[in-house]
């Protein structure tokens, strides 16, 4: 039986379609509001980084925008609220973790410097736990309250389309409502994957979407996976004090410089993490008093090994929000192997007025800064201020492991890959941080290069830092790399002493030849 469809005028003289939750309504109010006015201008799909920057500005240049958002709770029944992966699960919490993981470490330093403190200083889990989500909770009433003061309209509903101008929401509650729209922009970004294959693995295990919302601390930990969320995890919870172990398959930070990662995980293991490589985990079994057995594969030897844990976390990788949308109904074509939404140069689909932005878009970068300036931009597309298309290329990122890494452009395996090894110049240097000496801390793997092309004035591919407040240095980098810089322009720039940053200006050192470029004859 349809339902029927109200219309209802608003103060913008716009139509509203409303239904009621009786079965088949929403079909028959689609109909109709396909026939009609769209409810928006712009109903984006997806509260996280990406689409809120993106309905933000949007409605901040006149349009009438919602804000579709729903977050299905993890298996482990973790949910939180509106502002997407970064401010609930990811890059908020994980720093401010990363950080109370950094204060332990400085307060084992402190002696040297004179501060008297007893060692060894004990780490409050539930107190930090609480501290970082109550922060994370003010960040979720504060894009409500952005939101609202823009008057762009929040819909807390589960959306699926059901043609190329309309979706159904769908409340907690089971109530359907239906909204259309102009343009509508996918934003639904990603949720960790479950390796479903393994025995146990959704029972007993946790994901990101857990490790921060913990009341009490995980405990003996083991991290299956190699990726960044992996290594960061894993570095924070050994900093806290927790015995901790990875279990990689194959190689850390696939994607990433690779000599790089080496002494990523290098550092890691000199500061306690364990490392299981080429292992494959086969089974996890919950014990009489709740610890976890994990049995798993040692791929080179064959043979198989037993360990106990209180906490298994999965990181190894992310899969799109793209299952539950519905996209067929709207025509939207999707990667048929990552079921990511394909997209050209606009951020349009197979649809000329549905966009997608963020992880849910192939072959984007994964990261917050880059969906929210596609946001903007495509808002500002669609409003008719500018023609600005996002550049994807030279985009900085930091891994923040407990010796961070940050990176912007090409790695080395990718400049040569790309130009070829011959025309590819590389300088590098190891070097000690000031704040190592007095602390006599081991910086082994301290460690800089750029990757440049060989013929001059040898224009900057890649830059690659490897220690305290990466982020920071290579923030302020990646401008002139974005701007075209050259080996010689960085070697004319003066370094702010004494700071770790100074050292990308001082790479003398080809590692091809090992010679001084700056250095000519005999003398």
């Amino acid at each position: 039986v349809m339902a029927m469809a109200a219309a209802l005028r608003g103060p913008s003289g716009r139509f509203r379609w409303r239904t009621q939750a009786t079965a088949g309504g929403v079909r028959g109010s689609a109909r109709g509001a396909a026939a009609g006015r769209q409810d928006y201008n712009l109903l984006v799909i997806g509260g996280g980084s990406g689409g809120l920057a993106c309905a933000k500005e949007a409605a901040q240049l006149g349009m009438k925008v919602a804000v579709v958002d729903y977050v299905e709770p993890s298996p482990r029944g973790t949910r939180w609220g509106l502002g997407g992966t970064c401010v609930n699960v990811g890059c908020i919490p994980k720093k401010l973790i990363h950080q109370a993981a950094l204060l332990g470490g400085m307060i084992r330093d402190a002696p040297h410097y004179g501060w008297d403190v007893a060692q060894p200083v004990l780490h409050d889990w539930r107190k930090m736990a609480e501290a970082v989500q109550n922060y994370v909770k003010s960040l979720n009433w504060g894009h409500r309250v952005q939101l609202q003061d823009r008057k762009v309209k929040y819909f807390n509903i589960k959306a699926s389309f059901v043609n190329e101008h309309t979706i159904c929401g769908v409340t907690k509650g089971g109530k359907e409502t239906l909204l259309s729209a102009e343009h509508i922009v996918i934003a639904t970004g990603g949720r960790p994957r479950y390796p479903t294959h393994i025995e146990g693995a959704l029972e007993y295990g946790i994901t990101s979407d857990d490790i921060f919302w913990l009341k009490e601390s995980p405990g003996k930990t083991l991290v299956v996976g190699a990726s960044y969320v992996a290594l960061e995890c894993a570095g924070f919870l050994t900093g806290l004090g927790l015995d901790t172990t990875v279990m990689m398959r194959s190689i850390p930070l696939r994607g990433f410089d690779q000599q790089m990662s080496s002494l990523v995980t290098e550092y890691m293991a000199s500061q306690g993490t364990r490392f299981l490589k080429h292992c494959t985990p086969s089974r996890v079994q919950k014990l009489p008093d709740g610890q976890l057995q994990v049995t798993w594969e040692d791929l080179t030897s064959g043979r198989e090994n037993m360990g106990t844990f209180s906490t298994v976390l999965w990181a190894i990788g992310r899969i799109p929000e793209t299952r539950s949308l519905n996209l067929e109904n709207a025509g939207i074509n999707t990667s048929p192997n990552s079921q990511k939404i394909l997209v050209d140069a606009q951020e349009a689909t197979s649809v000329p007025h549905i966009y997608a932005i963020g992880d849910v878009a192939e072959g984007r970068p994964e990261l917050t800064p880059t969906a929210i300036m596609a946001g903007k931009l495509l808002a500002r597309r669609l409003c008719g201020q500018s023609l600005d298309v996002m550049d994807y290329s030279n985009v900085p990122t930091t891994v923040f492991t407990p010796l961070e890494y940050g990176c912007v452009g090409l790695s080395e395996e990718e400049a040569m890959a790309r130009h070829g090894e011959e025309h590819v110049e590389v300088y590098h240097a190891y070097y000690k941080p000031l704040e190592f000496t007095v602390a006599e801390r081991d910086a082994s793997q301290c460690y800089i290069k750029m990757v440049c092309l060989r013929k001059p004035p040898q224009l900057v591919l890649g830059l690659h830092f490897l220690g305290p407040n990466a982020g920071e240095v290579t923030q302020g980098f990646a401008l002139g790399i974005k701007c075209g810089a050259s080996y010689e322009q960085v070697m004319r720039t003066v370094g702010i002493h004494p700071t770790c940053a100074e050292e990308v200006a001082k790479l003398r050192i080809s590692k091809r030849s090992g010679l001084d470029p700056t250095v000519t004859g005999c003398g």
